[in-house]
């Protein structure tokens, strides 16, 4: 198929989507192999790599609602995979941390995930991966900076 110059952006787009489809399964195959949802890992993975964090700043990051964020720490709590304690600097904010056992679980799970999407990523050698990194951050930037001035 060739593509002019007017139907790259949509081609760009097809492509994307295509490709995002099966390393979407890849992940999402592993991670249920963990036997958690994919809220709950997400939760856990934000918390193993950035530390205690309050509950909303979890779900900003993990891209979940206010209810559904305390809804899976609710659930994390329960299995005893994290704890909310109060800020050493303010205590008006709960934060909610790993617990041991919480730690020794996304540690091990992060680290079938990372093997698992190398595997899904191995079509492309580690320059050409920077390389797709570079250029997807730019292009997500500029559309953000396009939705933010609408």
């Amino acid at each position: 198929m060739t593509v002019n110059d007017t139907q790259l952006s949509t081609h760009l787009w097809l492509v994307m989507m295509k490709a995002y489809q099966p390393l979407r399964e890849h992940a999402m195959r592993n991670i249920e192999t963990s036997g958690l949802c994919m809220s709950d890992f997400t939760t856990l993975e934000v918390l193993l790599h950035k530390g205690p964090l309050p509950v909303n700043v979890i779900g900003e990051k993990v891209q979940l609602t206010s209810g559904s964020i305390t809804t899976a720490v609710d659930r994390l709590e329960k299995k005893g995979l994290v704890e909310r304690q109060f800020s050493p600097t303010d205590r008006r904010v709960r934060l909610v941390n790993l617990t041991l056992e919480g730690r020794s679980l996304i540690e091990t799970v992060f680290a079938a995930h990372e093997q698992a999407l190398e595997t899904a990523a191995s079509g492309l050698n580690p320059e050409e991966k920077k390389q797709l990194i570079e250029l997807l951050k730019k292009l997500g930037k500029e559309a953000n900076r396009l939705l933010e001035n609408a």
